[in-house]
């Protein structure tokens, strides 16, 4: 099992809670902020309705020019999370996944640098794909069958 942060592991069951961890192309967290007690963090997340053979596009480039990978989109969503770290309410966590737009990998790529540029962040965002996040995040219970006499 990988090691994650608490709050990080903490933030990617809240998004699984809200979007299927089979259906998890991608996740990319940005770096957490912290200020006036509160840190927040927001991660983008890049989703399809199984798991993507498609996924291999952003390693080789010359994938992305076949009409199959540009065909293949995937639901963004934006998550965001807000953990009170002092004062009267401290400990409280509110995490919220909301689907933004669907577009290709590289689209999903291109906004992840754009959000990176306008906040001013110098660390790249931390990058978790599909297979990892399944690692971590357990397995829904399967639907028990009916008991048969």
């Amino acid at each position: 099992m990988n090691f994650l942060p608490p709050t990080r592991e903490r933030f990617l069951l809240a998004i699984a809670q809200e979007v299927p961890a089979e259906r998890i192309a991608e996740i990319h967290f940005f770096q957490p902020m912290k200020q006036g007690g509160v840190e927040s963090g927001v991660a983008v997340v890049a989703a399809d309705e199984g798991r993507s053979a498609d996924v291999e596009v952003r390693e080789d480039p010359e994938l992305a020019l076949q009409p199959s990978a540009i065909a293949a989109r995937f639901t963004v969503y934006t998550a965001r999370y807000r953990l009170v770290l002092k004062g009267p309410d401290r400990g409280k966590w509110d995490a919220s996944v909301i689907a933004e737009a669907d577009a290709p990998l590289i689209t999903v790529d291109a906004v992840v640098r754009g959000v990176q540029r306008r906040s001013g962040d110098v660390d790249a965002p931390e990058r978790m794909g599909g297979d990892e996040v399944r690692a971590i995040v357990p397995a829904p219970d399967p639907i028990p069958s009916p008991e048969r006499p």
